[in-house]
This record gives structure tokens, C-alpha cells and sequence, in this order.
């Protein structure tokens, strides 16, 4: 067993919520004491119905936030940035996909800025370096080189979520951390974006963190599967394991409640439904 990138080692977040000006303060624990760890090339999927603490742990991850307590260690290094000040280096190493990929880009900038702009700020790349790059990592997500002129509104949805694929690449990361990637687009359109990330992932030797609540998706692109229950992971094994046999009550209630395009079952549904009506 190889040593991991990421690890997360008894991770907490906690809010403080205001209530006025005579109410006590309310603390919120979002995420309860979270560990985990991922090896290079491996991917873990986080599920958990909204308001489960996933997003939030997200924002950890990439040094949006930074958490209470607990230690989180990229490549053998331990960060906190309420602590002290994160290199340029250890933060192209984690970058992020949102779950929106039009409100991830600026309607206002040409596709070719978009992707430039994290070389620009971060590297010392000529221009015409920058744009070369730019425009091999368009046709790398499967678009063209002409994109590179273009806006996000001239895009399909799909499109633009392999323009926001595209961006987080650009500084070469180590560990994509992927919020709901999917969970906006159409099913074909979902199906080509997991199978670019997958291609991407075995190309560059990419380790994914995959937040999602769709387990179909989780089961076609995890290795291992982490699942939360307000703010604690409460059952973490690989996916075969985790589907084939759930342990923990919430598990196998969220697995229970997960709809399931079985298509015998579908079939039936439509002929009772037919033998309603006759």
C-alpha cells in the first residue's frame, strides 16, 4: 500500500450563529471529527444527504476555510491556514469543480482568459506559453482550439462543465476535489463528463475527492465510498463492500431511498398502470 496524498485526521468546523443581541450564541458543529486518507490515484466518493457536513469539509480540503481543530496533511505536509501562510505550491495542489458550471465562470470573460488566468497569477508563463497550453488543455476535456475565443453563454452545460474541468487543471494539480460535477446535467451528458474524468484520472494520475448523493454515479467512479450523517462519517469501506452490504442504519436507508432505473421494474409499473386504467 502506497503512502496517501491527502489525509484527514479528526477534522471539526464549527459556527458561530448570532440570535440577537440578548440570545446566548449558538454554536453549529458542521463537520464532528472527520478522519480519513486517500492514496494517489485513487478516488473517494463523500455521500450524504444536504446539510450532512460534505461541502463543508469540500471547503477545508481546498483551503477555502479553514477548520477548528484536527490536522489535514496534502502530500506529507501539514496545512492550516488560520495557523500560518499556505505556499503558492501546496495550493495548486488541490483545486476544485463546482456544482454549477455556469456560475462558476465569468459570463463576462472569454474561455481563453478563464484558463490562462490561473497561469497569469501563479506562474511567470509568457503569454503566448499560456495560450498554447490553454488551447492543449481545451482539446485534453474534448473541446476545440477555436473555443478558446468564446463565451460561457455559447456553451451547452456539458460544455461548460469540461471548460471548468479544463481550469482546475491548468496548474497541474495533484487532487481534484469534484462538488456535485454532475448533479446538474442531463443523464448522456453525465455519463461523458464520468468518463472523461475517468480518462483524466488515469492520464495524469489524478486522486479525486467525488461529493455526491447520487450513488449510481458514486458506484460507476469510486474506489472507496465515505458516507456522512449530520457532520460524521459513519461508515467508510470500499464500494463494493459499501454496496454490496451496508452497515450502518443510515447507510442502508439512504441506499433504500435511492431510486433505481431497474428496467423490469419500470416495465411493471407501466403495465399495472395500464391495467388501472382499463
Amino acid at each position: 500500500m502506497s503512502a496517501p496524498i491527502l489525509e484527514v485526521r479528526d477534522i471539526r468546523q464549527d459556527y458561530v450563529v448570532h440570535r440577537g443581541l440578548f440570545a446566548k450564541k449558538k454554536i453549529v458543529h458542521a463537520v464532528k471529527g472527520v478522519s480519513f486518507s486517500v492514496e494517489k490515484g485513487r478516488t473517494l466518493a463523500i455521500v450524504g444527504e444536504s446539510g450532512c457536513g460534505k461541502s463543508t469539509l469540500a471547503r477545508i480540503l481546498t483551503l477555502i476555510d479553514a477548520q477548528t481543530s484536527g490536522e489535514l496533511i496534502i502530500e506529507g505536509k501539514r496545512v492550516d491556514i488560520a495557523r500560518e501562510k499556505t505556499s503558492p505550491e501546496l495550493r495548486r495542489k488541490v483545486q476544485i469543480v463546482f456544482q454549477n458550471p455556469y456560475g462558476s465562470l465569468n459570463p463576462r470573460q472569454k474561455i481563453g482568459s478563464v484558463l490562462t488566468e490561473p497561469l497569469m497569477l501563479n506562474t511567470d508563463k509568457p503569454a503566448a506559453e499560456r495560450r498554447d497550453l490553454a488551447m492543449a488543455m481545451l482539446v485534453k476535456v474534448g473541446l476545440q482550439p477555436e473555443h478558446y475565443n468564446r463565451y460561457p453563454h455559447m456553451f451547452s452545460g456539458g460544455q461548460r462543465q469540461r471548460i471548468a474541468i479544463a481550469r482546475a487543471l491548468m496548474l497541474n494539480p495533484s487532487i481534484l476535489v469534484l462538488d456535485e460535477p454532475v448533479s446538474a446535467l442531463d443523464l448522456s451528458v453525465q455519463a461523458q463528463i464520468l468518463n472523461l474524468l475517468a480518462d483524466l484520472q488515469d492520464e495524469l494520475g489524478l486522486t479525486y475527492v467525488f461529493i455526491s448523493h447520487d450513488l449510481s454515479v458514486v458506484r460507476f467512479i469510486a474506489d472507496e465510498v465515505m458516507v456522512m450523517y449530520l457532520g460524521e462519517a459513519v461508515e467508510h469501506r470500499s464500494t463494493d463492500a459499501i454496496f454490496a452490504d451496508p452497515q450502518h442504519p443510515y447507510t442502508r436507508t439512504l441506499f433504500a431511498a435511492t431510486p433505481r432505473a431497474d428496467p423490469d421494474t419500470i416495465r411493471a409499473r407501466v403495465a399495472a398502470k395500464a391495467r388501472a386504467r382499463a
